[in-house]
Formats: C-alpha cells, sequence, structure tokens
C-alpha cells in the first residue's frame, strides 16, 4: 500500500518537483498550495505524512497547517520546509522534523523514510490507532466511505482500477518529468 503524503507550498516549482519525485519513489502525493486549502484537505482526508512550508501566504501559515494536522484524530507525521532556517527553529514549530530546503533529494528520501518508521513506531508504542491505513478510519475523514453510505454501493470499486499510463510511450507523466530533468 502507498504511503498517503499531503504536501503544502505556495511555489509551483517546488511543489510539482517534489510531488514528481515522492510519487516516482511510491508515494501517493496530493498537493495544496495554501494553508487554508491544506487545512481543508486535512479534515476531508487521511494522510501518512504532511510536509508544508513553513512561510506561504503569512509567515505563520505553515503553523497553521501544522496545528491542524495535530488535531486530526489519525495524527499524521509533520514536516516542515523551509529556506530560511533560524538557530531555534529546530522543534519549535511543532513540527516532527524541520528540512531545510534546497536539499538533496537522496536526503529527502532518507529523511522521510525515518520520520515514518519512527511515527508509526511511537504511534504503536502508544496504543493509538493507525487510521491513515485505513484501520478504525473514522467515516468524516473518508470520503469513499460516506459515499458509499449515500449510494449504498461499493467505494472499493473505484479504488481498485489502476491509472493507466500516457498512451504514446507507456510512462506515467511523473515519470516523464523526472526523465526530462
Amino acid at each position: 500500500m502507498k504511503r498517503r503524503i499531503l504536501l503544502v507550498d505556495d511555489e509551483l516549482s517546488i511543489l510539482l518537483t517534489l510531488k514528481a519525485v515522492l510519487e516516482i519513489n511510491g508515494f501517493d502525493v496530493e498537493t495544496a498550495t495554501s494553508a487554508r486549502e491544506a487545512k481543508m484537505k486535512i479534515r476531508a482526508h487521511e494522510y501518512h505524512m504532511i510536509i508544508t512550508d513553513m512561510r506561504m501566504e503569512s509567515d505563520l501559515a505553515g503553523m497553521e497547517v501544522v496545528a491542524a494536522a495535530k488535531k486530526s484524530a489519525y495524527r499524521p507525521a509533520i514536516a516542515m520546509l523551509t529556506a530560511y532556517p533560524t538557530p531555534d527553529s529546530e522543534g519549535e514549530e511543532g513540527a516532527d522534523k524541520l528540512l531545510v530546503k534546497p536539499m538533496n533529494t537522496s536526503d529527502l528520501l532518507r529523511q522521510l523514510e525515518a520520520l515514518l518508521v519512527t511515527h508509526e513506531d511511537s504511534k504503536r508504542k502508544s496504543g493509538a490507532p493507525i487510521t491513515a491505513t485505513g484501520n478504525s478510519s473514522p467515516a468524516r475523514n473518508n470520503p469513499d466511505k460516506e459515499r458509499q453510505k449515500v449510494s449504498g454501493k461499493s467505494a472499493s470499486r473505484k479504488a481498485a482500477r489502476p491509472i493507466p499510463p500516457a498512451k504514446e510511450d507507456g510512462r506515467t507523466p511523473a515519470a516523464k518529468l523526472a526523465q526530462a530533468r
């Protein structure tokens, strides 16, 4: 099962590049370009990890995203991205990890994997349900289950369909983007 990540950044070039890198490496990535959009997605869906820029539409926008993620019932891992680290910024934002951009891709992936592992381990040790995987998932955080209740049809049929590759050469858009770089 792919791990779901919500990636939040107001710089479109960074957002699309990180999304492509994460998707190529097996993550299911959704994006948001503002704190407001991210907070709506956090309430509507479940994610294993939230990665947010620190400064977006305001200097505190990243903190708003972190606060919303911490309030969610499914308790995702939280990483804060910034190009402007300060000596006292490590850990003070409430995020589990502070990532400084720009960053080497392999370093980023290694840090995200380590964060996911340690975060899931701490959730298991505390006895908290790991709901981003679908276990003990509140219905309000699963729109497919809500649709299933309303329509009476199975929501799993939609999720089981694979995403077809691009027709001309069989590569996905993310693979084409990665090769173009």
